[in-house]
């Protein structure tokens, strides 16, 4: 028998999260309703109040609920509910967790998900689930289910889809996660289509010296979900070979990761090794979707709903900055190294992004910018070359080692 956590705002959605703790016990596992309404009184009796909640975030929610500022209490109680439920993960007292919302119920319920751990159970039942829902998910694996009628009340409808939540949740704490026989050291690597050769080739040394690599799609998302992984500790070293998301966070990208990408590492103390992969290219979507000021940019059509362009020598200087700055924060050991004759597949001579300026400018500015502590290794190869790719997974065992 499992403990599931039902967390929902128990004063506009009573009815619909009781309904969801009956079906819990049903199955055999105990509900544990907790309550992050900011409204009325619940129409439910939970296990645990908004108050109890609240104080986990340090928050004293009478006084805040006494102003009556709705956006004030759903903010306070957003940052108070991840604390709460991540304590009882934590220790112990749930095995997963469930909710059901509108817009400010997905808020409160996929936030309080996102302080949760990669692999522990949880299922958000949202109006919002069919659109975009990156800010609701984040860098987490939250299983969204779309609520098709709104969550307003019991019908044949809403119950179908309840129901089927029950069983997903339920079905998750069910399944035992069976350990890996051989429980190796995980290796964190960034790749893009640009860089997969490089990649592959340096995973199967790192494999063939006892790692396991896990790759992350420099998509934004993937880096993101990398930093993550790095910053819960689940991480021994990083292959960061695709650092091309700051090009996107630079001028506006569809792929950016955030202006905190590169940092867990440095924060972790994890053993690195950066390159400048694939920051020749920030993304867009279909041609007609790039800004009108950079109408005469340099553009490669990688398909028609993917545009790439081309960073000039003034946006590579300042990535070049930004990259150096970001590893002299490491305090783990750290090597930075830099494929001479192309970042990318398409920067290579005679190749759409071939720009030898915009390169040195690069390279010049990480040089100039990086602390004298850390070692630069110059290849004088393309990035998907085997001599590029051997010297990323020799620099990473070396500083491993270290």
């Amino acid at each position: 028998m499992k403990t599931i956590a039902v967390l929902g705002t128990l004063d506009s959605k009573g009815e619909e999260h009781g309904f969801i703790a009956d079906l819990i016990r049903q199955k055999g596992h105990t509900p544990l309703l907790i309550d992050v309404g900011t409204g009325s009184d619940p129409t439910i009796t939970p296990d645990i109040t908004r108050d109890e909640v609240a104080a986990a975030g340090g928050l004293d929610l009478q006084a805040l609920m006494a102003r009556k500022d709705r956006g004030e209490c759903v903010v306070a109680m957003s940052q108070a509910a991840p604390k709460f439920v991540a304590r009882l993960a934590k220790e112990g007292q749930i095995d997963g967790i469930i909710s059901l919302g509108g817009g400010g119920g997905t808020a409160l319920g996929s936030g309080a998900m996102r302080g949760l751990p990669v692999g522990f159970p949880k299922v958000m039942v949202s109006t919002l689930a069919s659109g975009n829902t990156a800010h609701y998910v984040g860098s987490t694996d939250i299983t969204m289910i779309p609520s098709i009628v709104d969550v307003a009340g019991l019908n044949r409808i809403s119950k179908t889809i309840f129901t089927r939540a029950v069983g997903a949740i339920c079905g998750m704490v069910e399944m035992e996660v069976v350990p890996a026989a051989d429980e190796r050291p995980l290796i964190a690597a960034s790749m893009f289509g640009n860089t997969t050769e490089c990649v592959d080739a340096a995973r199967k040394i790192l494999e063939e010296a006892g790692y396991e690599v896990l790759v992350f799609h420099a998509t934004g998302m993937g880096g993101k979900t990398m930093e993550k992984l790095i910053a819960d500790g689940l991480i021994t070293g990083v292959l960061d070979i695709t650092t091309t998301e700051w090009a996107d966070e630079l001028v506006g990208g569809t792929l950016s990761a955030g202006s905190t990408r590169l940092e867990a590492a440095g924060q972790a103390g994890v053993p690195a090794i950066v390159t400048p992969g694939c920051l020749d290219m920030a993304n867009f979507g279909g041609r007609e979707t790039v800004p009108e000021k950079y109408k005469d940019r340099n553009f490669y059509i990688h398909n028609p709903q993917v545009t790439l362009m081309r960073t000039t020598p003034a946006e590579c200087a300042e990535l070049g900055r930004i990259l150096a700055e970001k590893v002299n924060a490491y305090t783990a050991p750290v090597t930075v190294l830099l494929p001479m004759k192309a970042i990318s597949i398409i920067s290579a001579e005679g190749q759409a992004f071939y720009d030898p300026e915009a390169d040195a400018a690069l390279f010049s500015a990480i040089k100039e910018h990086l602390s004298d502590s850390i070692k630069l290794i110059e290849v004088d190869a393309e990035i998907n070359e085997v001599a590029f790719s051997s010297a990323c997974a020799e620099a990473l065992l070396e500083n491993l080692k270290r």
